[in-house]
């Protein structure tokens, strides 16, 4: 019998080859050398163009199957998508190519029509889909580039980049828009970005309500988001008998910049750091939970401070829950006509422009304007007359103190006890005396039961994307607490991972009262989304169980890395990166929120670090919001021994100042590698702080570099980060740098000069046995 026939690899060669060579071709892309496509060329599997200057590549994405444009040389995030929501099972098998009729169509392995650009009649006989520097898709006639029949930028799917325009085509009816992608794939998900008039604003599609609103643009700004234009976005606005559109371009500009509506609902303007290898986010909208005003459904609206968001109803209507969220309807059917009566809503406002203005005189003709039609649900009078149609969805509260606010009268059935009354001509006055008369004992009765609520409750409405876990859900994420990241004063945090596989971290809070403050803290942040704050998914409250659901860092907190030895040590390049990214989060909480929020308790255990290193501000326990003009002053002493700004201790008023001298001694750590509470006993000082301030004022650098490093550090680098540090921590609070200022400083855009000494550091000096008392604090 002969024997079986030997196929092993190394007997075979030419199989070997073969192997090798298919092997190539299914793990790289094979980039044409064009930027382009004509009718004899086709783009499928692995195959790619790329723009002329290199910035863009197209074809097939690489986590979905999906002809897609992306960035070339940075993260390869996908900034339009072709066949969104209807992928092709096999790449290897699906062609994008020129059809006979001149438009450029997707075809599966069945040789189905997956997708096209779908123009009705091209005239041309060498019609081309060409890949532009810009990132836009173009068919146009391939003898003359001026004749476009199709552009990408007219079909924006998630992203808008410079150059591109948002908005409506007059004369089409079209309605040029971002749609947000799902959380886990990149079909349509449901938000959106659009206009509305001469402002950009973000819609809910389920729905189909505005629920932010950038307001009216000036020619120079967003009445409402005057940080969106930056020197990073430049925005213009054109309106004309067959378009209403923005556009907006980006005069720093490397060719990555783009503006983005998240799968949570949020714009953001991104950009790449060549020298981080990472996306940088600018800004996002909108910067508070506060100002987004349609949560709340149908005639509801959110008290929303400094530490709590809820929804409530206006007196006169009850809260009535509908498949995922809830609304308010009114507790008494409308009768339409003089048995209505008007419930007078203090410091409420629609947000939005009336249904419709009569001319009239009065405010009792303002009233019987909206009585004489029973669609008019609500009305306003001051320098004239707006009423309101159907179920509108923008109340706002308002401020009473300083603000001209018009008297909004919403309809009701009913005279209903509690708030201020306008009735019809019948009987108006009884309804007033008796309506005042019950309005005391049920505002005494609200107050009551809203705060008995209140505590049972706790927050379980959150406006935005927190999700509610229970606290069974998350004992099975978590493998009943078993693996644990971190312990503190606070309580412990655990590992934990969703049914998608993403890893979390569950914080449960522990100690009644501080855990209470300390959730509550949190999550009136959780809505805050920035590349270097940590972003909050979620959070469990049942009765005295208190648990934060966050993203997972991988790298742990920055505390493990310069102190532990076990940890592996941080190069220099890392090290900047962390001291830079944590200003950029901190000039984010400071100057970009709507209210200044100060951290209080900035320290090493409470910068987190993700994959890339990339550091994150966590830990919000003792973070205090204030206003712009800083009248809120901080009386309780917070934070950690070592960060504390002497303003604590001499009991100043305090601002977000105390969070940079909390930075400066986090910078002089990072760079040393040494506790800054650290007593020296090597005859140089005794107080590192002091050691540090006092070589940087001689300008002697290098000595103070972590000695781990071997003097291996960008010393231009290090000049600015010393010299940055010391101006931080000086006592007087006024000549500390801003945030933002240090961002700057940081970056190279703005030079700094040598520091003075800081004053309690001489006196450290001048009085060494005072060294416990200063490295006590």
């Amino acid at each position: 019998m002969a024997a079986p026939r030997d196929l092993r690899l190394h007997s075979n060669p030419l199989l070997l080859l073969l192997l090798l060579f298919l092997f190539i071709c299914h793990n790289s892309r094979i980039s044409v050398a064009v930027d382009f496509i004509s009718r004899n060329q086709t783009i499928s599997g692995d195959q790619t163009i790329i723009s002329e200057g290199g910035k863009f590549e197209l074809g097939f994405y690489s986590q979905g199957n999906f002809i897609a444009v992306w960035y070339k040389n940075t993260d390869g995030t996908p900034v339009w998508v072709a066949n969104r929501g209807n992928p092709v099972k096999f790449t290897v098998l699906s062609e994008l190519k020129i059809s006979d009729d001149g438009n450029l169509v997707l075809f599966d392995q069945l040789n189905s029509q997956i997708w096209s650009t779908g123009v009705p009649f091209i005239n041309s006989s060498s019609p081309v889909a060409v890949l532009l520097d810009s990132g836009n898709l173009v068919l146009r006639d391939g003898s003359d580039p001026n004749r476009v029949f199709w552009q990408s930028c007219d079909h924006p799917t998630d992203t808008w980049l410079p150059g591109c325009y948002l908005g409506l085509n007059k004369a089409t009816g079209e309605n040029r828009r971002l749609v947000s992608n799902k959380k886990y794939d990149i079909s349509p998900g449901g938000y959106s970005l659009e206009i509305d008039s001469n402002q950009i604003v973000l819609k809910w599609l389920p729905l189909g309500r505005q629920y932010w609103a950038s307001g009216r643009f000036d020619g120079q700004n967003f009445s409402s988001a005057p940080e969106m234009m930056s020197t990073r976005c430049r925005f213009g606005y054109v309106s004309n008998e067959t378009m209403n559109y923005f556009t907006y371009a980006s005069p720093q500009d490397d060719g990555t910049s783009r503006i983005t509506v998240t799968d949570s609902g949020m714009i953001q303007q991104v950009g790449w750091d060549k020298d981080k290898q990472q996306q940088t986010v600018y800004s996002v909208e909108p910067a508070n939970h506060c100002d987004v005003y349609v949560s709340c459904g149908p005639f509801g609206f959110s008290m929303c401070n400094e530490m709590d968001w809820a929804c409530n109803c206006p007196e006169g209507f009850k809260r009535k829950l509908y498949p995922s969220a809830s609304y308010c309807e009114r507790k008494e059917t409308l009768q339409c006509g003089t048995k209505d009566r008007f419930l007078l809503t203090p410091n409420l406002v629609v947000v939005g422009n009336p249904d419709r203005s009569p001319l009239v005189g009065s405010a009792e003709d303002c009233e019987l304007a909206c009585l004489s039609n029973c669609s008019c649900t609500a009305y306003s009078y001051g320098r004239s007359c707006s009423v309101w149609f159907g179920e509108y969805w923008e109340l706002q509260e308002v401020s009473s103190n300083g603000t001209n606010v018009d008297s909004l009268y919403l309809r009701i059935g009913v005279p209903q006890s509690g708030g201020l009354f306008r009735s019809s001509k019948i009987g108006g006055s009884l309804w007033v005396v008796l309506g005042g008369t019950a309005s005391s004992i049920a505002f005494c009765l609200v107050i009551y039961l809203l705060m008995r609520r209140r505590r049972r409750h706790d927050m379980k409405m959150v406006g935005g994307t927190l999700r509610t876990y229970s606290y069974s859900e998350l004992k099975q994420l978590t493998r009943n607490f078993s693996e644990v990241l971190g312990s503190g004063g606070f309580g412990s945090v655990f590992r934990g991972t969703l049914p998608d596989s993403t890893s979390i971290a569950v914080k449960k809070l522990e100690g009644n009262l501080q855990g209470e403050k300390q959730f509550r803290s949190e999550v009136s942040l959780g809505l805050i989304q920035h590349v270097n704050v940590i972003r909050l998914h979620g959070f469990c409250s049942e009765n005295a169980k208190k648990l934060l659901v966050y993203e997972f860092m991988p790298k742990g907190s920055l505390e493990n890395h310069l102190f532990r030895s076990s940890s592996k040590v941080l190069d220099w390049k890392t090290r900047y990166q962390i001291a830079l990214g944590t200003a950029r989060g901190l000039c984010y909480l400071h100057e970009k929120c709507r209210d200044c929020i100060i951290h209080c308790d900035i320290k090493p255990e409470n910068i987190l670090l993700d994959a890339s290193y990339v550091p994150k501000v966590a830990d919000f326990g003792l973070a205090k919001h204030v206003g712009r003009d800083f009248n809120d002053v901080l009386t309780t002493m917070r934070g950690t021994i070592g960060y504390l700004a002497p303003e604590w201790i001499s009991g100043s008023s305090i601002t977000a100042k105390a969070d940079t001298y909390s930075y400066g001694m986090v910078l002089l750590e990072i760079i040393s590698g040494r506790r800054n509470t650290e007593v020296l006993r090597e005859n140089e000082a005794y107080y590192f702080p002091l050691l540090a301030c006092s070589k940087v004022v001689k300008g002697d650098f290098l000595s103070l570099l972590d000695h781990r490093l071997g003097a291996d550090a960008n010393l231009e680098e290090l000049d600015r980060a010393c010299k940055v540090a010391c101006w931080c921590i000086q006592d007087d609070e006024k000549c500390r740098p801003s945030m933002g200022q240090v961002v700057h400083i940081l970056e190279g855009v703005v030079e700094v000069d040598t520091p003075p000494m800081p004053r309690f550091l001489q006196l450290i000096a001048e009085n060494p046995e005072s060294v416990v008392y200063f490295s006590g604090l």
